[in-house]
Order: structure tokens, then C-alpha cells, then sequence
């Protein structure tokens, strides 16, 4: 039997572009080449697509550098005709002229944040008639959208964190930004926010552009912290810190005739002290993937288990009421009295092999490579 040709798209135009090429590689590392033929094309922070060239599989953060997707010696363009569908994609070679990448039987958009996540690709693939692993373009658009997710969630009964939402558009600068703090202040005193606050863009991953204010009063720190999320996205959220722990929850749906399922959670546990020797502050960017002695992974989390299965039981119906498919990851706060509020769904949860989606569903019994053959074999049963 002829193995089935799998497009696996990667890097992108988004600032989670790094952390899309080392998903990318631990993905096609765990694929099963004895069923099916990887066909690797990145695509660059400029939109260029590519293939050939750098091995994805060689990317890593062993050297403490992000990986990129370069032209480099060897990879060629990438030209996509739309009516083509599964046979629509070429590369481009250096006399001008095109050679078929050969039918393609499904995608794999190992694509994380905007342009990726958001339901872009999403989009294009479904008018070209391509099955693709993952969630839907609305899934993949309203759970982009922190503010949106919020709104979906709230209105179907699953709590979330309190904040608002600040649209920066009219700012151009940082000293416009700072010009406004007061009254930013007193849109989040108006709100009765708690703190410590967190600052953060609605359409952001991967912790880019997140602050976090810990005292109330501090007007020119607030600016400042709308500023640095305003520039990844212009619409930014200020919410309460929660006084809980964050559990995150794998869902799975490979097939779209099966109820969705959900791994034991986990938690990241902050092993790095700050400066003043506490906990870590938050889990940000270099916790997640640059310092591998910040966090490490426990899963099922340490807690009771009637809280477990009702995390399972939250993340089940947020995936449900999002219209999700595929996978995702739920991002639930836990506090001490046993409430389970959602903080944010991850339609194309990282991959990287410190990544809680895989381990997640390796501690409840299912395999990385067999995670990836399950989500492939449900587009084409």
C-alpha cells in the first residue's frame, strides 16, 4: 500500500514562528514513515514559502538560538494554485520552471499564533478541498481571540477570568501611551479589577507581549505594559490575576463521528526563583522553551481527583462550545476552593518535546508518535 503523502506546514509570519519550527521537527520526528511520507515546507517571517533546503528535523534549541525558515542552499519556492486541490502545489526550480510536490492526501499546519492559528490557513486549505489536522477556521478564529473566547465561554456558563478590553488603535507611539496612563488607570479602577493584573494581546501566544503588575496605582507601568502588548496586537486585555494553579488539559477528537476525549492534566511547576528568591513570576517565553531548569511538567497534576475530572469535564465542554475539532489544549485556572475557570483555548498546541499537549496524552496512555498517526488517520478514514 502507497504511504499517504502528509504536507506539514511550519514557521510562518507569526512571533510564535520559532517555536512553530521546533513543533515542526519533534512532529516529524514522531510520524510513522512506515505509513506515511512527510512532505516539510516552511514558510518564512515574510510569507515566502519554501521547500528543500534546512531539515526541520534538525531544528532545536540545544545552541539557545531560535530557529528560522531561510532561503538557503537548496530550497526552492513554493507556488500554490488554488484549483489545483490536492495537487495544487509545485516548487519552483532555479530555470523557472515548475515540478509537481505530487498529490497531497492531507495537511498538517504545525503553525502556531496569527496567520497560522487563526483560521488564515485554515481557510485556504478548505477552498482547496485538502483535509487538514486541526480545528476549523472559526474554532481557529474565535480561539485566537482571547476577548472572543471570553465571550463564547461566559455566555455558555463556563467561568472565566474578569478583565477589559482596551483598544490601542489611536495610539501610534510609546509617549501617546504614556500620555494616556491615568486614564487607562481609571478604566481598570472602573472595573474594580483586583490585583495583580496581567497585561496581555488578545491574539498572541506563547507568552509574547504579557506583563504582569503586581501594584495598584501605578499608572505609568500600566501604559507601559498596554504598550508592549499593543505591539503584537491592538487589541489588548487587562485581567485579574487568579489566585490558583494553572492546569492545562489535552483534548482529542481525531475523528468528527467521536466525542471528543480529554488526558489527565497537567501543570507546569516553576522551578526558577526570581531575583528576590521567590516563585517564578509567571510562566513566560524563556520559561516555556529557552531555560529548560525553569518548569518542568507534572501530569496528572497534584490535585485531588474529583478536581481532575472536573477539569476533564471543563475542557470537554469549552472544546465543544468553541466548535472545535482535532485538538486543543484548555488552559483552565484551579483555586484553592476547587473552582475551574477557562484562561484560554490553543487550537495548535505546541509540539516542542517539552511541550504539555504530547505529554500530556503520553501519561494517559498514548504515545507522541501514536498521538500523530491517531490525528492523521482521522481525516482519511
Amino acid at each position: 500500500m502507497t504511504n499517504r503523502r502528509i504536507l506539514v506546514l511550519y514557521g510562518g509570519k507569526a512571533d510564535e514562528h520559532s517555536i512553530s519550527c521546533i513543533s515542526a521537527a519533534g512532529v516529524l520526528k514522531a510520524m510513522d514513515t512506515t505509513r506515511f511520507e512527510p512532505v516539510p515546507v516552511g514558510i518564512t517571517k515574510d510569507g515566502r514559502w519554501l521547500t528543500g533546503g534546512t531539515d526541520p528535523r534538525d531544528f532545536d534549541l540545544s545552541s539557545g538560538s531560535l530557529p528560522t525558515v531561510e532561503q538557503s542552499l537548496g530550497s526552492r519556492p513554493v507556488v500554490v494554485d488554488m484549483g489545483g486541490g490536492p495537487d495544487g502545489f509545485y516548487a519552483r526550480q532555479p530555470d523557472g520552471s515548475l515540478q509537481s510536490l505530487g498529490h497531497i492526501d492531507a495537511v498538517l499546519p504545525v503553525m502556531h499564533g496569527p496567520y497560522g492559528e487563526d483560521g488564515s490557513i485554515q481557510g485556504l486549505l478548505e477552498t482547496m478541498g485538502l483535509p487538514y489536522v486541526g480545528c476549523g477556521v472559526f474554532a481557529s478564529a474565535a480561539c485566537m481571540d482571547k476577548d472572543f473566547t471570553k465571550v463564547i465561554l461566559a455566555a455558555a456558563g463556563i467561568d472565566v477570568v474578569s478583565g477589559i478590553t482596551l483598544d490601542t488603535r489611536n495610539f501610534k507611539a510609546a509617549d501617546q501611551f504614556s500620555g494616556q496612563a491615568q486614564a487607562l488607570q481609571a478604566q481598570v479602577d472602573s472595573a474594580g479589577l483586583s490585583y495583580p493584573l496581567f497585561v496581555k494581546p488578545s491574539r498572541a501566544g506563547s507568552s509574547f507581549g504579557v506583563t504582569k503588575l503586581d501594584e495598584q496605582g501605578q499608572a505609568q507601568a500600566l501604559a507601559q505594559a498596554v504598550f508592549e502588548a499593543s505591539r503584537h496586537d491592538w487589541k489588548v486585555l487587562v485581567e485579574e490575576g487568579i489566585a490558583g494553579r494553572e492546569i492545562e488539559c489535552a483534548v482529542l477528537q481525531a475523528r468528527s463521528d467521536q466525542e471528543p476525549t480529554a488526558s489527565w492534566p497537567g501543570e507546569v511547576v516553576l522551578d526558577r526563583k526570581d531575583e528576590a528568591g521567590g516563585e517564578g513570576q509567571f510562566y513566560d517565553f524563556d520559561s516555556k522553551y529557552m531555560d529548560e531548569d525553569a518548569s518542568h511538567v507534572e501530569v496528572p497534576a497534584r490535585l485531588p481527583q474529583d478536581t481532575l475530572e472536573a477539569v476533564r469535564q471543563v475542557a470537554i465542554k469549552a472544546f465543544k462550545v468553541l466548535d472545535c475539532s482535532g485538538l486543543s489544549r484548555v488552559d483552565t485556572f484551579v483555586t484553592p476552593q476547587g473552582r475551574i475557570l477557562v484562561n484560554e483555548i490553543n487550537t495548535m498546541p505546541g509540539f516542542t518535546p517539552i511541550s504539555m499537549y504530547p505529554k500530556a496524552w503520553e501519561a494517559t496512555g498514548l504515545p507522541y508518535g501514536d498521538l500523530i498517526s491517531q490525528l492523521i488517520d482521522g481525516l482519511l478514514a
